[in-house]
């Protein structure tokens, strides 16, 4: 059996991945190059509890949430957390729902995930791929800057016999960055055809739901549903939608895991989110990496 070479690995998923504009890497590849960027037993099992500690979601019932923003400083080869600001996406940046402009407040990410060696690692991973990759420019993002915003969601999605859990409500739509990373920490009474990812061509019109898309403009589906499989997408070129949770034990709940990685440039003065796109540290909780020396000299 051949021996597992992280650098040839990683080259040839970004490579893929701009090809194709997006990438499905299943969960043993993800653990095998996070187990070499330092993740342990422990930090995987860390990660699979985590979502235990989440709250209440500000807008979405039969969710809970958790987020932090991250800098991508690719002048420092360095990731830092950022101070907390409110969130928002609006109908301008594909994401129609009825939420789309509001102004949205999270509990934070605390320690017990962005200290994880695990998470640190898909933060630097999810800094290799995307650097250096040509995209469709958003309006109103400064893409001379070498520094990048990454806003991470950490997200239970819930069924219950009285509430169907959608992970996508707001149907076709994208999420208004530059780079979308999904990552599956676990999934629990769930019936084989839950949280179905369909890729569309940006053709597609926003808000249609996920089962009323049009055939011809699907460019791919994919569906996490083992530890850490990850789904990287350009955002601005390709559309998504999901299936929602459904229970296979009617009568229990079912419940999706997952970390969300919203990778973008920082946002000009006429961007909606231009007020709440501080580079300040975050004070309580602060958190400095460092990219792996062998990794500068390629491409971060």
């Amino acid at each position: 059996m051949p021996k597992f070479n992280i650098y040839d690995v990683l080259f040839e998923i970004k490579e893929k991945y701009i090809n194709e504009k997006f990438i499905f890497i299943n969960g043993e590849v993800m653990e095998k190059i996070l187990r070499e960027m330092g993740a342990t037993d422990a930090d995987f099992d860390g990660l699979k509890d985590v979502s235990n500690n989440l709250g209440s979601d500000p807008t979405l019932p039969f969710r809970e949430s958790k987020n932090g923003r991250f800098e991508f400083n690719f002048l420092s080869s360095t990731i830092n957390r950022i101070e907390f600001q409110p969130f928002v996406l609006s109908a301008q940046e594909d994401f129609v729902r009825h939420d789309s402009g509001k102004v949205r407040e999270f509990r934070g990410i605390g320690d017990d995930l962005q200290l994880n060696r695990a998470f640190q690692a898909l933060l630097i991973f999810k800094a290799f791929i995307v650097w250096g990759v040509d995209v469709r420019h958003r309006f109103g993002l400064d893409y001379d800057s070498r520094r990048w915003v990454s806003t991470v969601f950490n997200l239970r999605t819930i069924t219950t016999p009285d509430l169907v859990g959608e992970p996508a409500l707001e149907g076709v739509h994208a999420d208004g960055v530059d780079h979308t990373m999904t990552t599956l920490l676990g999934m629990e009474n769930t019936t084989d055809d839950s949280a179905i990812t369909f890729i569309h061509d940006n053709r597609e019109a926003n808000g249609t739901r996920w089962d009323a898309f049009d055939q011809d403009l699907r460019l791919g589906q994919a569906q996490h549903k083992r530890f850490l499989d990850t789904m990287l997408i350009v955002d601005h070129e390709r559309k998504h939608s999901l299936s929602p949770v459904r229970a296979a034990m009617k009568e229990f709940r079912a419940t999706r895991d997952m970390l969300i990685f919203f990778t973008r440039h920082p946002a000009l003065p006429e961007h909606v989110s231009h007020s709440y796109d501080s580079f300040e540290p975050h004070r309580e909780i602060p958190l400095y990496i460092e990219f792996p020396e062998s990794l500068r000299g390629s491409n971060v």
